[in-house]
């Protein structure tokens, strides 16, 4: 049981670092000024402690998230999911319509970052946005006509 702990304790150590590093580069890209980190609310029991997202938009001193705008809520929320996925990378994800509720700047900013994700990774991003779509690789659709679905797709060459 002893070396299962520490064996736990190191994994997430080891995690949680770089998850904390990605989250400070991706806030800072979706909230250009800005601060952002993670922090551990009880780093002497590695095994039973939580995570905080301190977040502090530029030209404001919040750092919890209550007191954050429901646009900043979720743009931090994806920076805390995005740095997740850079710290341990998949081959793919999935996201469905994540960046519905942003505004123009806002959407931009997440547009770099899934670019960042794409050079790792592949993106299957349920979207509306026409924005969106326009970095994509390729799209599929689908449509119902006379009562019959139809998937549509659509590759870009390079």
């Amino acid at each position: 049981v002893t070396d299962v702990d520490r064996l736990v304790e190191e994994a997430f150590a080891s995690a949680f670092a770089a998850t904390r590093q990605q989250f400070e580069h991706v806030f800072g890209v979706l909230f250009p000024g800005g601060a952002g980190d993670l922090v551990l609310t009880d780093p002497e029991d590695m095994l039973a402690t939580g995570i905080e997202i301190e977040a502090r938009p530029a030209g404001k001193k919040v750092k919890r998230l209550s007191l954050l705008s429901g646009g900043e809520r979720s743009l931090a929320a994806i920076a805390f999911l995005v740095a997740i996925f850079k710290a341990r990378p998949s081959p793919f994800y999935v996201m469905d319509e994540v960046e519905a509720a942003l505004d123009d700047v806002n959407l931009t900013r997440l547009l770099a970052i899934f670019k960042e994700l794409q050079e790792t990774s592949q993106l299957i991003v349920i979207t509306h946005q026409k924005r969106t779509m326009e970095i994509a690789d390729a799209l599929y659709g689908v449509t119902m006509r006379d009562g019959v679905t139809t998937v549509v797709s659509q590759r870009f060459a390079d």
